[in-house]
């Protein structure tokens, strides 16, 4: 029996950034689109910081959602007519979906990117009581929400320039989370860690000394290219467990799978553990978190 879903015209989708040929978001999309036996075609555009207002103002009525990567997440907000809690805690929308309503055409944005962090870790049945993340980006923003989802109360937040936490101090005291900013010259002094969210570019954190606190240590590193890196290799030898950036982009590309079939990106997916595992094989992981 086909899946059947609102505007069934809308069928094509597409991530957009830059530099963007290298993403994976087509060939996880186009894995739980053929799962799913939904007719929906994913591309991928190169689209600059400034660029955004006149790709989508060039999209036919076919358009039924686009995957945004970082600057297009913030230039994206004045476009939207609909936003969820989350992209308006954050100020970030990785997802849009255009919506046919009452004979207009309604732009919904999403942030999956949240859930992308907690659901990995939530599979592994970690529960940290303090965090500490590594770097101050866009990113950076959604490890301190995930953070405290899944149950930190203290977060550490590690950076070049700590000048440049300022939106993460305001976020944190909008969500009644503590919140440290140490300059990245300091980490040593932190000693063993428990939790550790790496939001620093491939490659970036492998001098870094990150040390596991002990066999249920876990260190979740959004790089993945290339992979494993060299701070994953030394925390797995001391005895850590690590998730990388593709357990992120999977499950964060399920959240707006959500979005875009349905319009919630909390609603799962019909068959969902079997999309799940498409996608992760797709990509070269284990098909289930942690195997």
């Amino acid at each position: 029996m086909a899946l059947s879903f609102p505007d069934p015209a809308r069928t094509h989708l597409a991530v957009l950034g830059s530099p963007i040929a290298h993403s994976l978001s087509p060939t996880l999309h186009t894995a739980a689109y053929d799962v799913l036996g939904v007719p929906f075609t994913y591309g991928r555009h190169e689209v600059a910081s400034g660029g955004l207002d006149a790709f989508v103002a060039g999209l036919g009525p076919e358009q039924r959602g686009l995957s945004l990567t970082m600057p297009l997440k913030r230039e994206v907000l004045p476009m939207l007519d609909r936003t969820t809690a989350l992209v308006d805690e954050l100020g970030v929308a990785n997802t849009l979906a255009f919506r046919d309503e009452a004979g207009r055409v309604v732009r919904a944005g999403a942030n999956t990117d949240v859930e992308g962090i907690v659901r990995p870790v939530e599979a592994l049945g970690h529960v940290p009581g303090e965090a500490t993340i590594l770097g101050g980006g866009a990113t950076a923003a959604s490890a301190l929400t995930a953070s405290l989802r899944l149950g930190a109360r203290l977060v550490r937040v590690f950076l070049r320039d700590t000048t440049k936490a300022r939106d993460l101090v305001g976020l944190a005291t909008r969500l009644g989370v503590s919140l440290e900013v140490h300059p990245l010259a300091d980490l040593e002094q932190a000693g063993p860690l428990g939790f550790v969210v790496s939001t620093l570019p491939g490659g970036a954190a492998d001098s870094l000394p990150l040390v596991p606190s002990g066999p249920d240590a876990l260190l979740f590193d959004v790089a993945y290219e290339p992979w494993p890196t060299a701070a994953a290799s030394r925390w797995e030898a001391a005895g850590g467990r690590v998730l990388n950036g593709l357990d992120m982009l999977t499950e964060q590309a399920i959240g707006q799978i959500r979005f875009f079939l349905t319009g919630d990106e909390d609603e799962l997916l019909p068959s969902e553990a079997l999309v799940r595992r498409a996608m992760r094989v797709s990509v070269g992981l284990p098909e289930t978190i942690g195997a």
